[in-house]
């Protein structure tokens, strides 16, 4: 890829809020070359083409988690204004809407990105399965062990010495 930012380093812009990956707005407008008030106007101009699946504004109890989990806001960002957070479907929406050759070509890269993570949640969950199926089958081993381990015990004790006959009167 020749783009300025690598592939590997979209993963760490993405962020998961409300149950979604997303991305928000500075690092969008990074990505694509314009000023963030650049993107949110243009959004703002083509709000039909953003339903709330699409991008959504981060709430300010959101934005303060995201502070303590050492996620910042830009500090050019002005901070009467909150973020709005792009969804993969947003990202590539916003793309279309900017039609700069650059927002193209990353949102391709960005979209590649979000395939990724979720190719690497979907082999995450199947390992997660699959070792839940692993533990069931050796904690039923186990058991069976146990009741294997107090039948054969008996066996390996030596055998009780026969009755001594008496000597003598």
């Amino acid at each position: 890829m020749t783009s300025p930012q690598r592939s590997h380093d979209l993963g760490q812009l993405i962020l998961t809020l409300r149950g979604q990956r997303v991305i928000l707005d500075a690092d969008l407008a990074a990505l694509y070359g314009v000023p963030t008030k650049a993107l949110n106007q243009a959004v703002k101009r083509n709000q039909e083409r953003f339903p709330e699946s699409f991008q959504f504004e981060v709430s300010a109890e959101e934005m303060e988690a995201m502070r303590s989990q050492t996620v910042t806001a830009s500090p050019k960002r002005n901070v009467r204004f909150l973020p709005r957070a792009f969804t993969e479907h947003g990202a590539l929406m916003a793309a279309n809407v900017l039609n700069s050759p650059q927002a193209i070509k990353m949102s391709v890269a960005l979209i590649e990105t979000f395939i990724r993570l979720r190719q690497a949640l979907a082999t995450t969950q199947v390992l997660a399965r699959r070792l839940a199926e692993i533990e069931r089958t050796v904690v039923q081993h186990d058991s069976a062990l146990k009741e294997l381990f107090r039948a054969i015990k008996p066996l390996l004790l030596p055998p009780p010495e026969p009755p001594r006959k008496k000597i003598g009167f």
